[in-house]
């Protein structure tokens, strides 16, 4: 398989292609900096993405709570984890950085508050 990874680590942006099979990589052509073949071999073997959402409250000023995860869950679980978010109820206080659901859907990494709700 042949996938073409636009690097984000710089501004320069380089266009690189990895070429392999699942989790073995055959090839890097492209990237310009040790920095671009460490992220391109990673986001072709095994993508993450930091999760960022809203979810309910139990505020009829506030609705919504802005959330993220404190680190990037992988890129197969996202959806799982979305469906985990859209079951729970932020109840106020909550103060940045609280952590509403811990180890969301056994990744290890916990879902938090990026706003503040009274």
């Amino acid at each position: 398989m042949k996938k073409e990874i636009i690097c984000t680590v710089c501004p320069m942006g380089c266009h690189i292609t990895v070429e392999g099979e699942g989790e073995q990589i055959l090839s890097v052509t492209g990237y310009t900096c040790k920095r671009g073949l460490e992220y391109a071999s990673a986001e072709f073997a095994h993508p993450v993405r930091i999760l960022t959402t809203t979810v309910k409250t139990d505020s009829e000023k506030c609705p919504l709570l802005a959330v993220r995860s404190n680190k990037p869950i992988p890129k197969e679980k996202q959806m799982d984890c979305m469906a985990v978010i859209r079951g729970i109820q932020a109840k106020a206080p909550v103060n940045r950085y609280d952590v509403l659901v811990e180890n969301i859907c056994d990744t290890g990494v916990d879902i938090v508050a990026t706003g503040v709700l009274k």
